[in-house]
């Protein structure tokens, strides 16, 4: 199993503090969240709580994610960098591709790309993006990305993003190119995984909607006759601690990785990352 954490966006010295404490106690990767605007008011139902509301006030100071851990890479040096997920719809492809391959180069090939299409349908509006036919958009900024990461005269003609006669670089480090998450629990989601990426990842509340995803995920990778299984990374939000024991289930499962969640203030964060691999980390 692997164990991941948080990077919550917070001032630069204390996001160094906490990558590097994670590094030095063996946590694999670390995951920053993502949004561009938060509007003060919005009716779109937030997916992940009952109440429908997310629980970061419209004021979090959210950094752009691909810059915040390209700080993080120059100050670690092992642990892998994720975003956690970056709402790529709300974004060119191309910049965003050009970032993304700029981050894997710097970090020296540790860049994880997690992606989703978005929920927030007012920050879409805010900010002059279309909410509708995003899912669309995301595939085949994907496939376009994708190209741009791999082909040496990279062409792509889709009905959203389109390209031919130039020339990208520099290429990903890793080859050929960073692994792509998606994220979602959604039938839509699970299938669009399957289809393009190469693991996904989603916040769960207990084992039995765990279980229930993943066999859903499982009937997704073989319609689409994949020739290797999706690597599975859950945010386990469950009623009680999550314990060794469960840890093993989720495992059992099919689970590769696991993200622990950690006070978003720094110092109680630096004490539950000692907390995490006491309990979790130097026992499973």
């Amino acid at each position: 199993m692997k164990f991941a954490t948080f990077l919550y966006q917070i001032a630069g010295p204390e996001m160094v503090a906490i990558a590097r404490r994670a590094e030095e106690l063996g946590f694999e990767s670390l995951w920053i969240p993502d949004h561009i605007v938060l509007p003060v008011e919005y009716r779109s139902p937030y997916p992940y709580s009952t109440s429908g509301r997310m629980p970061a006030p419209p004021d979090t100071p959210f950094h752009d994610p691909i810059v915040a851990l390209a700080f993080i890479a120059g100050a670690t040096s092992r642990i892998r960098l994720a975003t956690g997920v970056l709402v790529l719809p709300m974004r060119n492809p191309f910049a965003i591709a050009k970032a993304a391959a700029s981050l894997d180069v710097v970090s020296g090939g540790r860049f994880i790309f997690g992606i989703g299409i978005g929920w927030l349908q007012e920050e879409f509006e805010a900010i002059g993006m279309k909410f509708e036919g995003r899912a669309r958009h995301t595939r085949e900024s994907i496939a376009l990305m994708k190209e741009l990461w791999t082909s040496p005269a990279p062409s792509y003609q889709g009905r959203t993003v389109k390209t031919q006669g130039i020339r990208f670089a520099p290429k990903p480090l890793q080859q050929p190119h960073p692994p792509i998450v998606l994220g979602g629990d959604t039938e839509p989601s699970l299938r669009r995984a399957a289809q393009v990426g190469d693991g996904w990842y989603g916040i769960m509340t207990s084992l039995d909607q765990t279980a229930q995803t993943i066999a859903s995920l499982r009937n997704h990778e073989r319609e689409a006759r994949r020739s290797r299984p999706l690597e599975i990374t859950v945010n386990p939000r469950f009623s009680k601690p999550l314990g060794p024991e469960q840890v093993r289930q989720l495992a059992s499962l099919g689970v590769d990785r696991v993200i622990l969640n950690a006070s978003r203030n720094p110092a109680d964060a630096l004490a539950e990352l000692q907390g995490m691999h006491d309990d979790l980390l130097a026992k499973v």
